[in-house]
């Protein structure tokens, strides 16, 4: 009985072996065929474009994207730091408006906007 058990089992172990290996091959056929598939001519420029898109850089359909809506370049985030506010609140006593506050501190109307709420410098709504 254990006997028949060990072969058994040694059977599977063969089977899965086996198995293994021809995932293997099938996954190696199919990597291979990935720079192709894509439109790279070799294995070195589609791991350039892989590793550029995994940094950030985008590949080649990157550098063929459309600007943003309207054909304009996204700005980065600005950070609002205690300068930034600082600068806001004193352009704001010294009577400037939201958009010439935005322009001289290089922020977005609406961050202004929010910076003087959180400032209290805007009045409540009746």
């Amino acid at each position: 009985m254990v006997t028949d058990k060990i072969k058994a089992l040694a059977a599977t172990k063969a089977k899965v072996a086996a198995l293994e290996k021809s995932i293997a091959a099938e996954l190696n056929r199919e990597l291979a065929a990935l720079p192709s598939r894509y439109g790279f001519e070799s294995v070195d420029a589609f791991a350039a474009a892989v590793r550029a898109a995994q940094r950030g850089k985008g590949g080649r359909a990157a550098a063929k994207a459309q600007p943003a809506a309207g054909g304009k370049k996204r700005r980065k985030r600005a950070v609002i730091t205690a300068e930034t506010k600082s600068k806001v609140k004193s352009l704001v006593e010294s009577g400037k408006t939201g958009a010439e506050i935005a322009k001289a501190v290089g922020i977005s109307l609406p961050s202004v906007q929010n910076i003087k709420k959180a400032l209290g410098l805007v009045k409540a709504r009746k």
